[in-house]
Protein backbone atom coordinates (compact mmCIF):
# COMPACT_ATOMS: atom_id res chain seq x y z
CA UNK A 1 0.00 0.00 0.00
CA UNK A 2 0.97 3.69 -1.01
CA UNK A 3 -0.02 5.40 1.72
CA UNK A 4 1.96 8.43 0.19
CA UNK A 5 -1.62 8.86 -1.83
CA UNK A 6 -3.21 9.47 1.87
CA UNK A 7 -4.18 13.07 2.09
CA UNK A 8 -3.81 13.06 5.77
CA UNK A 9 -6.06 16.58 6.35
CA UNK A 10 -9.03 14.88 4.48
CA UNK A 11 -8.72 11.63 6.42
CA UNK A 12 -8.60 13.60 9.86
CA UNK A 13 -11.69 16.02 8.71
CA UNK A 14 -13.69 12.70 7.69
CA UNK A 15 -13.36 11.44 11.07
CA UNK A 16 -13.92 14.54 12.50
CA UNK A 17 -16.94 15.21 10.52
CA UNK A 18 -17.89 11.52 10.89
CA UNK A 19 -17.73 11.71 14.31
CA UNK A 20 -19.86 15.11 14.75
CA UNK A 21 -22.38 13.38 12.99
CA UNK A 22 -22.61 10.71 15.39
CA UNK A 23 -23.07 13.01 18.10
CA UNK A 24 -26.16 14.55 16.27
CA UNK A 25 -27.36 11.06 15.57
CA UNK A 26 -27.58 9.27 18.69
CA UNK A 27 -29.08 12.51 20.53
CA UNK A 28 -31.65 12.85 18.36
CA UNK A 29 -32.27 8.98 18.76
CA UNK A 30 -31.62 8.52 22.33
CA UNK A 31 -34.61 7.59 23.74
CA UNK A 32 -35.41 4.97 20.64
CA UNK A 33 -31.59 3.95 20.88
CA UNK A 34 -31.70 3.18 24.60
CA UNK A 35 -34.51 1.08 24.20
CA UNK A 36 -34.13 -0.75 21.58
CA UNK A 37 -30.52 -1.58 23.20
CA UNK A 38 -32.46 -2.67 26.40
CA UNK A 39 -30.13 0.13 28.39
CA UNK A 40 -31.44 1.90 31.14
CA UNK A 41 -29.54 5.67 31.86
CA UNK A 42 -29.93 5.17 35.44
CA UNK A 43 -27.67 2.21 35.71
CA UNK A 44 -25.04 3.40 32.50
CA UNK A 45 -21.35 4.08 33.43
CA UNK A 46 -20.26 7.74 32.38
CA UNK A 47 -16.93 7.10 30.47
CA UNK A 48 -14.97 9.11 27.81
CA UNK A 49 -14.21 5.37 26.04
CA UNK A 50 -16.76 5.24 23.81
CA UNK A 51 -16.28 8.68 22.47
CA UNK A 52 -12.77 8.16 21.75
CA UNK A 53 -12.99 4.87 20.75
CA UNK A 54 -15.64 5.77 18.06
CA UNK A 55 -13.36 8.65 16.73
CA UNK A 56 -10.41 6.25 16.63
CA UNK A 57 -12.83 4.03 14.60
CA UNK A 58 -13.34 6.36 12.20
CA UNK A 59 -10.06 7.74 11.71
CA UNK A 60 -9.09 4.44 10.66
CA UNK A 61 -12.31 4.31 8.18
CA UNK A 62 -11.35 7.46 6.89
CA UNK A 63 -7.58 6.13 6.15
CA UNK A 64 -9.09 2.86 4.80
CA UNK A 65 -11.86 4.76 2.45
CA UNK A 66 -8.76 6.78 1.15
CA UNK A 67 -7.11 3.95 0.49
CA UNK A 68 -9.63 2.38 -1.35
CA UNK A 69 -11.21 5.30 -3.07
CA UNK A 70 -7.99 6.26 -4.55
CA UNK A 71 -7.04 2.53 -5.64
CA UNK A 72 -10.39 2.48 -7.42
CA UNK A 73 -10.04 6.01 -8.61
CA UNK A 74 -6.46 5.70 -10.41
CA UNK A 75 -5.42 8.20 -7.18
CA UNK A 76 -7.72 10.86 -8.35
CA UNK A 77 -10.64 10.21 -5.81
CA UNK A 78 -13.71 12.41 -6.41
CA UNK A 79 -17.04 13.33 -3.94
CA UNK A 80 -19.32 10.52 -6.57
CA UNK A 81 -16.31 7.66 -6.20
CA UNK A 82 -16.34 8.04 -2.49
CA UNK A 83 -20.17 7.86 -1.43
CA UNK A 84 -20.61 5.10 -3.84
CA UNK A 85 -18.09 3.39 -2.44
CA UNK A 86 -18.93 4.45 1.32
CA UNK A 87 -22.33 2.71 -0.11
CA UNK A 88 -20.98 -0.21 -1.19
CA UNK A 89 -18.88 -0.79 1.93
CA UNK A 90 -21.55 0.08 4.09
CA UNK A 91 -24.05 -2.40 2.55
CA UNK A 92 -21.29 -5.54 1.98
CA UNK A 93 -19.77 -4.84 5.83
CA UNK A 94 -21.37 -2.79 8.30
CA UNK A 95 -25.05 -3.54 7.29
CA UNK A 96 -24.62 -7.38 7.10
CA UNK A 97 -22.33 -7.62 10.50
CA UNK A 98 -25.08 -5.53 12.26
CA UNK A 99 -27.84 -7.47 11.00
CA UNK A 100 -25.88 -10.88 11.82
CA UNK A 101 -24.59 -9.72 15.42
CA UNK A 102 -27.81 -7.92 16.50
CA UNK A 103 -30.01 -11.32 15.63
CA UNK A 104 -27.40 -13.15 18.16
CA UNK A 105 -27.46 -10.61 20.55
CA UNK A 106 -31.40 -11.27 20.80
CA UNK A 107 -31.73 -7.24 19.85
CA UNK A 108 -35.02 -6.54 17.58
CA UNK A 109 -34.64 -4.88 14.02
CA UNK A 110 -35.25 -1.05 15.19
CA UNK A 111 -31.80 -0.93 16.93
CA UNK A 112 -30.47 -2.47 13.70
CA UNK A 113 -31.87 0.18 12.04
CA UNK A 114 -30.78 3.19 14.12
CA UNK A 115 -27.42 1.45 14.27
CA UNK A 116 -27.23 0.64 10.36
CA UNK A 117 -28.18 4.48 9.96
CA UNK A 118 -25.57 5.94 12.08
CA UNK A 119 -22.61 3.39 10.22
CA UNK A 120 -24.53 4.23 6.67
CA UNK A 121 -24.18 8.28 7.39
CA UNK A 122 -20.52 8.18 8.80
CA UNK A 123 -19.06 6.33 5.66
CA UNK A 124 -21.38 8.38 3.22
CA UNK A 125 -20.15 11.50 4.98
CA UNK A 126 -16.70 10.13 5.10
CA UNK A 127 -16.74 9.18 1.53
CA UNK A 128 -17.82 12.25 0.20
CA UNK A 129 -14.72 14.15 2.46
CA UNK A 130 -12.11 12.04 0.97
CA UNK A 131 -13.86 12.28 -2.92
CA UNK A 132 -14.05 16.01 -2.27
CA UNK A 133 -10.65 16.92 -0.80
CA UNK A 134 -9.12 14.31 -3.67
CA UNK A 135 -5.69 13.53 -3.61
CA UNK A 136 -2.49 15.06 -1.22
CA UNK A 137 -0.93 17.58 -3.49
CA UNK A 138 2.30 16.91 -4.76
CA UNK A 139 5.55 18.30 -3.06
CA UNK A 140 7.00 21.24 -4.54
CA UNK A 141 9.83 21.21 -6.31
Amino acid sequence: MDFSVVNWVAVIVAAAVAWLFGAVWYMGLSKPWLKAAKLEPATMKRSAVPFIVSFVAELIMALVMTLVVGAMTGGEPNPLAGVIFGFVLWFGFVATTLSVNHRYEGFGWDLTLIDAGHWLGVLLIIGAVIGWFGAPAAPAG
